[in-house]
């Protein structure tokens, strides 16, 4: 740990300004850009590129090479499989600079992307979602679905604890914690 409180490799850069949290470890060959926020408790693994502006909560996992780029928001407790795939331009050319038209993807609290996913930008990852190793997603993620495929598809739900829940009349259930699930609104919520 350095006297800032967090740890990095010596293998790995760190542009100015940015800001890390306290006990969060940035391994080998890993690129922390300018203007980046990455909380407290975060794991980067070897070979990760964090680009300018992005924005990386708490407890967060990132194993290793993934490029998160500008337009990414991972909020609190997101695991990030190894080289899964993010994107910013709906329509890149190498000719064009389109900057100004990145598009914001947030990964919401607890969702995990498996490895090799890519998300396609502009979109959001409902809290605890879980995306499956190897999909496309091209459309937003509701809380707590399970979604695979290319493009990725919701086939069921997962628990907050990251079991497939099994569905059981109109409530859904998660075999491992017990922890019960409904409908509200569209949504998949934690019964009261």
């Amino acid at each position: 740990m350095n006297e800032k409180g967090y740890f990095v490799h010596e293998s790995s850069y760190i542009d100015e300004p940015c800001q890390i949290g306290e006990g969060t470890k940035i391994w080998h060959f890993s690129h922390i850009m300018k203007d980046t926020v990455i909380g407290q408790n975060c794991n980067i693994g070897q070979n990760v590129v964090v680009s300018p502006n992005v924005i990386i909560g708490n407890n967060v996992k990132i194993q290793n090479n993934v490029s998160v780029y500008t337009g990414v928001i991972c909020e609190d407790d997101v695991f990030l499989g190894p080289s899964c795939v993010f994107t910013n331009v709906i329509n890149p050319r190498s000719f064009i600079e389109r900057k100004a038209e990145y598009r914001k993807t947030t990964i919401k609290k607890g969702a995990t992307i498996g490895a090799n996913a890519t998300i396609v930008c502009g979109y959001q990852i409902g809290r605890y979602a879980f995306i499956g190793a190897g999909s496309v997603v091209t459309k937003d993620v509701p809380d707590y679905a399970l979604a695979v495929g290319n493009p990725a598809r919701v086939v069921g739900y997962v628990c907050k604890c990251g079991n497939k829940l099994k569905k059981s009349g109109d409530k859904y259930i998660c075999d491992s914690c017990g922890k019960e699930y409904e409908i509200i609104n569209k949504n998949l919520s934690p019964k009261e």
